[in-house]
């Protein structure tokens, strides 16, 4: 089994503090680092991050997996191609 055949994140992003559009950029990149089906976990704090992710997901393909309101945004994307 491996890391993309479970809910475990391959890699957690971590861009609490930067405004947009830094967290999707970076989430971005970072998501090209993992296998496919691989999942990728942000942890972010600027509010519109989530609206952001909800249309980077749509536009690049991937799959929004979760996106969790709180003090700190949490995302997990799951990697399509």
């Amino acid at each position: 089994m491996t890391d993309a055949d479970t809910d475990t994140p391959a890699t957690t992003l971590d861009v609490r503090g930067l405004k947009c559009p830094l967290p999707v950029l970076k989430a971005r990149k970072a998501i090209g680092g993992i296998p496919v089906g691989g999942l990728l976990e942000v942890l972010a704090t600027d509010p519109a991050a989530m609206l952001d992710f909800r249309h980077y997901a749509r536009q690049s393909g991937h799959t929004l997996v979760s996106a969790e309101e709180g003090e700190v945004l949490r995302f997990v994307l799951r990697r399509e191609s």
